[in-house]
Parts: structure tokens; sequence; C-alpha cells
């Protein structure tokens, strides 16, 4: 296993993940198929599940990350990241405070913070996040009202010196319309790929199209 040096990190193809309606077979082995398809960060973000549930099935992805050298990524558990020893956290605007989050994890993990406006942005940054999750693009069916504009997106990206992972509704199809010339740092999928017939080509064909936008 490889030391993940979070200054190099690619986020060009970043899966989130959902396990709702799949074994824990299926969805592990969603996961390597994508990573082998061109997923370059992987976040594991089960709200629903049991804490334990959440602790071992991250412990299982975590084995694979690890496998193909790939950064791990806890959404919101702070706990469940330290305890596997996963490369990074991230939080949104209601949990705990990026500051407050860097100071439990140290400096050589991996803080993501999702922002949707220009000073939430440039405040995650001075507070020590690495990247910065922002959307909606398109709307999705917890931000039907929520989508920027592709010149907000821009202005975000401008703001700060930091990778911006755009979120929010994106497919294969619908990426190089709005992306294209945005500076972005890449791209942040669900559904793309989880509920694929097929993740290892639909991972492939993201980070095709992605790489073109840029």
């Amino acid at each position: 296993m490889m030391i993940i040096m979070k200054d190099k990190v690619d986020y060009s193809l970043y899966l989130v993940t959902n396990s709702d309606n799949k074994s824990s077979d299926e969805f592990l082995k969603i996961i390597e198929e994508s990573i082998l398809g061109g997923v370059t960060v992987v976040q594991i973000r089960e709200k629903n599940k049991p804490t334990i549930d959440f602790y071992k099935l991250s412990l299982e992805v975590k084995k694979i990350t690890d496998n193909y050298d790939v950064p791990l990524i806890v959404n919101d558990r702070i706990d469940v990241a330290m305890s596997i020893d996963a490369d990074g956290v991230h939080v949104g605007q209601n949990d705990l405070p990026a500051d407050a989050v860097r100071t439990i994890i140290g400096n050589d993990k991996i803080l993501g913070v999702s922002a949707a406006t220009v000073s939430t942005a440039k405040k995650a940054e001075k507070d020590g996040a690495d990247y910065i999750g922002t959307g909606a693009i398109y709307p999705t069916e917890t931000k039907e009202s929520a989508c920027i504009t592709m010149d907000y997106l821009k202005k975000i990206v401008d703001n700060v010196n930091i990778p911006i992972v755009a979120i929010g509704g994106l497919k294969e199809n619908n990426i190089d319309k709005k992306l294209i010339n945005t500076g972005i740092g890449g791209i942040s999928v669900v559904s793309a790929i989880m509920n694929s017939d097929n993740p290892k080509i639909a991972s492939e064909l993201l980070k095709k199209k992605f790489d073109s936008t840029n």
C-alpha cells in the first residue's frame, strides 16, 4: 500500500457510494469495478447504516481502495474515518466546522468540505480544506431547487486555490455541456456508477468525458 500524498490527489472522478438495495458483495464489486474503470477517489457515504455496520463496511471498502492506491474518504463520520485509518473525511456546512475537523484528523489527512457559495468556499479553504464539493449542477431528489449556474461555479473556482469537485445529477451524457472550461478539479457521481449495469464501463465513459472538458 502506498501512502496517499494529499497534495497529489486526482479528484477527476470522485465516487460517492450508496449501498441501498445492494448486498455487501454487490456493493464491493461495484467499487472495485469502478476503480478499474477510472474512479480516482472513493467517498463512503452511508447515512442510514448503524455505526457498527458502517464501520465494518468501511473496513471492507478500505481493503479495495488500499489495493489500488485510491484515497478513501469517509462522509461525516470522523470517528469511523479515524478508526479505520481512512485517507480523509468530508463534511458539510451543518457538520463539525472544518477547522475543528482539521484539529482532530491532523494535517496529513484529506479534508473535504461542501460549500455552495464563494464565501463558504473561501472559509473552508482558510479552515484547512483540501478540496471543495460544490453544486448542485443538476437537480437531484434532495436538491431540486438548489442548482448553481456555471458562471457562479467558475467564480467559486476563481476565488480559491484548492480543487473544486462538482456535484449533483452528473451523468455521462450531461457533463460536457455545462462544465467545459470551468476549471473544476473533478466531478462527483453516485447513481451514474452505483446504479449502472456495468460500473467499469460507466466509469471509463465518465472519466473520458470529464477529461475532454478540460
